[in-house]
């Protein structure tokens, strides 16, 4: 049997920690867990874990502020990036999440440069192409997740 897949989540708001849930309930890989907020990630990964048990699944959990523990990752999940708030226009979000994005890829692409790319931050379209270019990969390694695109 090979190596377990290395599944990484950055953003360990409510939309990454319930893919980290699911990643690990589904026993896709390990999940690293990243976010800024010192103690977060570590705290929710912790807590994932002691579903372990319960839940009936064996994957390895880790929660990081930094992205060492990311390296060689197969998959990486980002989900980092302001949510918008009432009466704010997904507009709005472009330059702070495009920032967002653009540091949390060039982190990612320094230490998995064979992953795949899966973006869930807002707004979708924009940070897609913002992924897209900032690490250089082929269009098939940079997915976007979403329900409802903006563009369209």
């Amino acid at each position: 049997m090979g190596a377990r897949k290395k599944i990484t989540v950055v953003g360990a708001g409510n939309v990454g920690a319930t893919a980290a849930h699911w990643l690990a309930a589904k026993e896709l890989g390990d999940v690293v867990l990243v976010d800024i907020v010192e103690g977060v990630p570590q705290g929710k990964s912790l807590d994932l874990a002691e579903t372990a048990p319960i839940e009936g699944f064996d994957v390895r959990l880790t929660g990081t502020n930094g992205y060492e523990e990311t390296a060689n990752s197969d998959v990486v999940i980002i989900t980092a990036g302001l949510a918008r708030k009432p009466g704010m226009s997904r507009d709005d979000l472009l330059k702070t999440n495009a920032d967002i994005v653009g540091k949390v890829v060039d982190e990612i692409v320094k230490r998995s440069p064979e992953t795949i790319l899966i973006i869930v931050s807002n707004p979708l379209d924009a940070m897609c192409q913002v992924a897209l270019r900032r690490s250089g990969f082929p269009k098939h390694r940079v997915i976007g997740m979403a329900g409802v695109l903006d563009s369209a």
